[in-house]
């Protein structure tokens, strides 16, 4: 009889722990649904969207082939595309060889403005230099200009015999 008492007394409690860890289960599921249910409920505010007005009409400019040591310049073109005026804040260049010029006066919608940027090559080989446009305080655009340098000659130009024979030719 021993055998059967056992039984029943494990059965017992076995109908009982089930009985307990259902109600956890439970619990633990309405829970659960409680979360979504209020998760679902928030909203998420928009981020607002800045609209870039800055349009250039060259993002890149290539120099080609400019001897050392003389300043070559370029003037990147803006055009305001926006319905209120546009501030250039800050045009930065990368290093010091590069010098950006600029207006502070604010672009009015639809109106064009010039950025000019100078390179004075101080070393031989290729460059390539990045201007950044800080506009309306918070926006950035970029701008690119590159190009080989080459060590000019010392001295003067050799003389060329050719030139010489072509001038008693024509006299």
């Amino acid at each position: 009889m021993q055998p059967f008492y056992v039984v029943c007394h494990l059965f017992h409690n076995f109908e009982l722990l089930k009985h307990v860890y259902m109600k956890k289960i439970l619990f633990l599921f309405f829970l659960l649904i409680a979360f979504t249910f209020t998760r679902a409920q928030t909203t998420v505010l928009p981020v607002p969207v800045q609209i870039d007005w800055l349009q250039l009409k060259e993002t890149e400019h290539d120099f080609s082939t400019i001897p050392q040591g003389k300043p070559v310049y370029y003037n990147f073109e803006i055009v305001n595309s926006g319905s209120s005026a546009l501030k250039l804040d800050n045009v930065q260049a990368s290093c010091g060889c590069t010098t950006p010029e600029w207006s502070t006066d604010p672009i009015a919608p639809g109106s064009t403005a010039k950025i000019k940027v100078g390179y004075n090559a101080a070393g031989e080989g290729f460059f390539e230099k990045f201007i950044t446009i800080t506009y309306n305080t918070t926006q950035t655009k970029q701008i690119k200009i590159r190009g080989t340098v080459w060590i000019a000659p010392q001295g003067p130009a050799p003389v060329n015999a050719s030139i010489d024979f072509l001038k008693k030719q024509t006299l």
